[in-house]
């Protein structure tokens, strides 16, 4: 990476309902990677059409899909910004209406009408994950993020509340955490030596137990199996829920452990240029981008320019947002979350 910059993998339902990419979906990330991110991801794209979270999410799960993540892997890798694809599966999170059955899960979920997973299914799913990424690396990508956080799928396997398996994927963190290695071991088997593989993780909320979480990153980190560890910790400089390890920040508990040869990033609510500077001067390797990559899609430019510089505050128009790379789609999206000035 030419940079400490990472483009945050962003939700904006602006690809078409099949998976294929948009020009949409396209024009947003590489202006991107013209912008001067030392790494473009993409959004959270689904490796099976079952595990879709979202309308107009990017998918990577046919080789359909390859002609257009050809065409983006080629451009943003042409401005020097390295290329992943993060390969999602939205296990009970995934809607009804959107997949047209039942959304699956670890075990059974009444609270998401979500079935079991069978061991069969379990197999699928971890092939499926290593298909998605060697589809990526023929198409040109320089690596993969395995999405394990937020309560997606991966996550939902990590976690002692959603996954109650009684087989080898349920039971100890171990237990919890053999699809992730299994997909890990399965990619690195698969795909060339130098592509890049790395994993999100989330630190607490989902089910997820910090002294677990801490537990399975250093595991990773010091596995000699992934390139680096993406901590998504909603708000880095926060202390966590859980009374027993209160008195330090998240990004405390994550930079203080062995990382190997591994690259530590966090993201969480790193909205100014102040806020990635401490945050990598607390000692991570670099810094998840989102709502200011939004914003600004040459934030890292500005940086460099001025690392003092003041991003604009939301709201902002709608023309705001255009001019910066959203597509109406996505501009609708981020008017749920307050980005945009009601008329």
């Amino acid at each position: 990476m030419k940079n400490r910059f990472m483009l945050a993998p962003l939700t904006n339902s602006q690809s078409h309902e099949d998976g294929l990419m948009s020009d949409e979906e396209f024009h947003w990330l590489t202006m991107r990677a013209k912008g001067g991110f030392g790494l473009t991801m993409t959004c959270a794209s689904h490796v099976q059409a079952i595990g879709k979270g979202f309308p107009g999410q990017m998918g990577v799960f046919s080789d359909l899909h390859s002609e257009g993540l050809s065409r983006l892997a080629e451009e943003i890798k042409s401005h020097n910004s390295v290329a992943i694809v993060q390969l999602h599966h939205a296990g009970m999170r995934s809607p009804k209406e959107l997949i047209g059955e039942d959304p699956v899960c670890p075990s059974d979920n009444e609270e998401f009408s979500a079935r079991a997973l069978t061991l069969e299914e379990v197999h699928q799913l971890r092939d499926d994950f290593i298909e998605a990424a060697i589809r990526s690396e023929k198409a040109g990508f320089d690596g993969v993020e395995l999405h394990g956080a937020h309560g997606y799928v991966l996550c939902q396997f990590l976690s002692h509340e959603v996954n109650l398996r009684t087989d080898e994927y349920g039971g100890s963190l171990e237990n919890r955490s053999r699809l992730l290695n299994e997909i890990i071991d399965g990619i690195r088997a698969n795909c060339r030596e130098d592509f890049m593989l790395g994993v999100r993780l989330s630190s607490e909320r989902f089910g997820i137990l910090l002294g677990e979480s801490k537990e399975l990153a250093q595991s990773l980190m010091t596995s000699e199996k992934i390139d680096f560890l993406d901590m998504s910790l909603w708000d880095v400089f926060k202390e966590p829920v859980e009374e027993e390890f209160k008195g330090k920040t998240l990004i405390e508990h994550f930079v203080e452990l062995e990382r190997g040869n591994t690259r530590l990033g966090v993201a969480g609510n790193i909205r100014t240029p102040q806020d990635a500077t401490r945050a990598m001067e607390e000692g991570v390797d670099w810094v998840m981008i989102g709502r200011g990559a939004i914003l600004h899609h040459d934030f890292p430019l500005l940086y460099e320019d001025n690392p003092e510089f003041t991003p604009s505050e939301i709201p902002v128009t709608e023309d705001y947002l255009a001019n910066e790379g959203l597509s109406k789609k996505f501009i609708d999206y981020m008017s749920n979350w307050g980005f945009v000035e009601k008329a």
